[in-house]
């Protein structure tokens, strides 16, 4: 096949694509926020969980990342962001993301600060959301509920949940001082699922009505 054909089938996007980040530490209800505003709003809703879980096996990525997980390891932020990049034009040639048109909902990554600075010239940030949670008990009993509905049992050690809610809380405050101040709304994640809604798409209408 001519080169010039092949590019013409699957384009390449060349530009920073426009993106919210989503933070939040383990049962805040990022997912859930995520999925709502890609389904109500006309937005990508990206996991960086649902990314590495949906990866094949066999596939080079899908060993590398198995490699490192297998090991108790986390992948290299190096690799991690070239997953990312090349699951984004995956969704982009099979249209399921429309840059020109939709606002891509990062809900996982970045991570680190090398991974926020590798990023950097692949996305265009828009907004941060800060999904806030002061009493750790009530999420620690969300994530234990969805614990025994999913069958996911290393969910359901109290002590292993608070050590994550520690290390969320230190390597975020990291990540969220490298970036302005202007551009990060925090939300009382305390609150119910759909109060928590409500806030953020009463503070942020103008940027998620936007098309």
């Amino acid at each position: 096949m001519p080169k010039d054909m092949k590019e013409s089938i699957i384009p390449q996007h060349r530009e920073p694509f426009r993106s919210v980040l989503i933070f939040g530490p383990p049962g805040s209800g990022k997912g859930t926020l995520g999925k709502f505003l890609s389904s109500a709003g006309n937005h990508c809703h990206l996991s960086s969980g649902d990314i590495f879980r949906g990866l094949a096996p066999e596939s080079p990525a899908g060993k590398i990342y198995h490699e490192y997980a297998g090991k108790g390891l986390l992948v290299p932020d190096e690799i991690t962001i070239k997953i990312w990049h090349h699951f984004v034009h995956g969704l982009i040639a099979t249209n399921r993301y429309f840059p020109a048109q939709q606002l891509l909902l990062l809900d996982g990554i970045p991570r680190t600060l090398r991974q926020a600075d590798l990023l950097e010239k692949h996305i265009e940030i828009s907004r941060i959301i800060v999904l806030e949670i002061e009493n750790v008990d009530i999420v620690i009993r969300r994530i234990q509920r969805r614990a025994v509905i999913e069958k996911r049992t290393d969910d359901l050690d109290t002590d292993v949940l608070k050590t994550r809610m520690e290390v969320y809380e230190r390597d975020t405050e990291k990540l969220l001082d490298h970036y302005p101040d202007a551009i990060i709304s925090r939300f009382n994640a305390d609150q119910k699922p759909l109060e928590v809604l409500r806030d953020v798409l009463v503070g942020l209408s103008d940027l998620l009505t936007h098309q």
